[in-house]
């Protein structure tokens, strides 16, 4: 038996960075009466709130879904975890705070690919709008915004190190990733405030919650999106045992992510028709792009054991340092568990004739042979890892049957193209040159991951192949353009139905440059400013 809700003028699907973004702002209108559907919980978890919380939470199913791709031919035949976020505030709420935005050029090819109004010219403004940077706002940055974005304190001297021994192989220091070029080395900004996460559902939906024109549903599984006669109309979720059936007059909008976004289309009815008739689901729109164009960061690690007082093992070694760890964090909001997934940012050209760069380092003050165990050394290491920004290998998500609850098939196809191996392989040699400067090397004793006896390409492929993974950024599922396999237009609107649109990272023609948070913040911004554009005319 389904129970019939109230009418809605918007359903936003998806409680993430850009659903988030989307509900504030059209709830902004009190004419407009907005329902919020998260199939996580709420973000009361002090676990979420602790900058440093990500580490446990990634792989905690409280908090992630902990998806599970197929075997990647590319790793190894390796299958790999995906955390996705599963709470207000998707994965802005346990994902490593890291605040970037991608090139310039992103944006621009987007615009040059046919989508119309996704120049970076065209973006700015909703990157700014989100933005609340405490450096203050200028040309790139805003002060005002629901996002706040802070600089990382309480740098350990190996970062600095890190940045000179960049400089040292002409790789320029650069204070801002964000402004007008993103090349160089320095400090990343992070989606923090005195020692707090501000995820999605923090900036967004503290100031919102309590507005009369916003209903904001959890553990609401959505199950359906309704279509009749070629219109989207409503929404079937599960919640509590009940199927619950919530209609809208105005634009349905899914924001559920890179996966969950093309599985929901899929088992609506929306996607390629030869894979909707085999898991038992009726086309209504033959959209062959649904769920392809899966593209995400590849990363592979340096580990080095460095000597005392370098590194965060050594801080949590044992139950008093831990214990004077939380203490330092409750009494003056600072120390280790406010670290970011990434202190040093590196962005780098393998090849001097790339107009941009192509790898993206993260330098973290601590290490682990797997981060997924959660189980750092017992020697004082840290860790430099690259990932390449501009993957040519394509993968897909596809819904294996018409049950919202049954896990999609997930192949990224990692490093399946001769220049994804070598742009890994390339950017660990770099990253090897620049640890090999003296002021970064005078704190090193070793090179524990890979080791000193891997040293051709071929060995270095072999261990990224084996040793490779995601650094959390699936995108494209869904993507924006004129072309047949594109999904929805550049008012993301799904083609062939009405009053449905898709605002995500599955949008994305191509994955940014860099970490995908704020990109997808960006996204839901822009999308609400559209539909209350469209409504007026």
């Amino acid at each position: 038996m389904t129970a019939v809700m109230e009418t809605f003028d918007h359903i936003v699907i998806g409680a993430g960075s850009a659903g988030c973004a989307i509900a504030s702002r059209l709830s902004e209108d009190a004419s407009r009466r907005v329902l919020l559907l998260e199939a996580g919980g709420r973000d009361t978890s002090q676990k979420i709130h602790v900058p440093g919380g990500y580490f446990w939470m990634m792989y905690d199913p409280k908090f992630s879904w902990c998806y599970e791709t197929e075997a990647v031919p590319g790793s190894n035949n390796r299958p790999m975890v995906w955390p996705r976020g599963k709470v207000l505030g998707g994965s802005s709420s346990i994902n490593g705070l890291i605040y970037i935005r991608g090139q310039q050029q992103d944006y621009d090819h987007w615009r040059q690919l046919g989508n119309t109004g996704w120049s970076f010219d065209d973006v700015l403004p909703f990157f700014r709008k989100a933005e609340d940077n405490e450096r203050g706002g200028d040309d790139f940055h805003g002060a005002d915004g629901p996002l706040q974005v802070s600089d990382i304190r309480g740098h350990r001297a190996i970062c600095e190190s890190l940045i000179d021994a960049a400089e040292a192989r002409g790789i320029p220091r650069n204070p801002d990733f964000n402004g007008a070029v993103q090349e160089g080395a320095g400090y990343y900004q992070t989606t923090t405030r005195n020692g707090r996460r501000s995820s999605a559902a923090v900036g967004y939906l503290k100031r919102a919650r309590n507005r009369a024109n916003l209903k904001i549903e959890t553990s609401a599984m959505t199950s359906r999106i309704l279509i009749e006669d070629g219109r989207a109309v409503g929404v079937r979720y599960l919640q509590d045992g009940r199927e619950i059936e919530a209609r809208a007059t105005g634009d349905i909008v899914l924001s559920g992510g890179a996966i969950n976004s093309p599985q929901l289309l899929q088992i609506s009815g929306i996607g390629p028709g030869a894979l909707l008739q085999k898991i038992g689901v009726d086309v209504i729109v033959d959209l062959p792009g649904v769920g392809e164009n899966l593209q995400d960061h590849y990363q592979a690690r340096l580990v080095h054991q460095t000597h005392p007082g370098m590194s965060l093992n050594e801080d949590v070694a044992g139950p008093l340092r831990r214990a004077r760890v939380g203490l330092e964090y409750i009494l003056k909001r600072t120390g280790p568990l406010t670290v970011a997934a990434g202190q040093v940012g590196i962005f780098l050209k393998t090849r001097p004739e790339l107009a941009t760069p192509d790898i993206q380092a993260h330098f973290i003050c601590f290490s682990a042979d797997n981060p997924t165990e959660q189980k750092l050394h017992d020697y004082p290491g840290v860790t430099f890892s690259v990932c390449q920004l501009r993957p040519e290998s394509r993968g897909h998500v596809r819904a294996r049957s018409s049950d919202t609850n049954t896990r999609p098939e997930i192949q990224p196809n990692f490093l399946d193209t001769p220049n994804d191996c070598r742009t890994m392989v390339d950017g660990l040699k770099t990253a090897r040159e620049i640890a090999g400067e003296a002021a970064y090397a005078q704190h090193v004793k070793a090179e524990t991951l890979p080791g000193p006896h891997v040293t051709s390409d071929e060995d270095l492929l072999d261990y990224v192949r084996e040793t490779g993974g995601t650094i959390y950024h699936p995108s494209g599922t869904c993507k924006m353009g004129p072309d047949p396999m594109a999904v929805v237009d550049e008012r993301l609107r799904v083609r062939g139905i009405d009053n449905l649109r898709v605002a995500d990272c599955s949008i994305m023609p191509t994955v940014v440059s860099g970490n995908t948070n704020a990109p997808a913040i960006m996204i839901g911004e822009k999308c609400a400013a559209m539909i209350r554009e469209d409504s007026r005319a």
